[in-house]
């Protein structure tokens, strides 16, 4: 690199190489110009690598607020796990608790069959009137209501409505005795 920079000083103010300018014989320059020496190969030293010096920090203390995160997160994931078990446990008991609710709805059903059977009424009649601990009616104990006429009510008073000053009266009179009635 030193020798282009004499190369480039020397061609500043002269002539500059490859330019028409005359600067004498072919000879002299020919002379001027050094041979060509053939450079011995080298190879290119290889550096060795080495580490760049790097500061270390001195370990410090652990932050407080670290661990109480650590142990937060921690207490999170515990609960979560249980939280997912006890879910498991109760899916099985709701299951279990399911099919014998099914169970016990058939039978139900068997026993209400069972219970309409025990307490028929034409059976009762048959055991009671076998034993002799009730009798069927008589003539004289059926009575028959006719219901086809329409519906007509009857007032059966005893009293007989009094007007005039004389129904005032006993109008009074009666309040007056419902009202002693009421607060005794």
């Amino acid at each position: 690199m030193a020798t282009m920079a004499k190369r480039r000083r020397r061609y500043a103010y002269g002539s500059v190489p490859g330019s028409n300018a005359y600067e004498g014989s072919a000879a002299r320059r020919l002379e001027r110009a050094p041979a060509a020496q053939p450079r011995p190969q080298v190879r290119p030293r290889e550096r060795a690598v080495a580490r760049p010096q790097v500061r270390v920090r001195e370990a410090g203390r652990v932050s407080v607020f670290a661990v109480a995160g650590f142990l937060a997160v921690a207490v999170c994931a515990v609960l979560l796990m249980w939280s997912y078990v006890e879910l498991s446990q109760i899916s099985s008991q709701v299951v279990s608790v399911k099919s014998e609710i099914t169970s016990l709805k058939s039978e139900e059903a068997k026993l209400r069959a069972q219970y309409e059977l025990a307490y028929d009424l034409s059976d009762i009649e048959q055991t009671m009137t076998a034993d002799g601990s009730m009798i069927r009616p008589g003539e004289s104990q059926i009575c028959y209501v006719d219901l086809s006429s329409p519906d007509s009510v009857e007032l059966f008073d005893n009293e007989t409505s009094v007007s005039g000053v004389l129904g005032l009266v006993e109008s009074v009179k009666e309040i007056f005795g419902e009202v002693v009635e009421y607060f005794r």
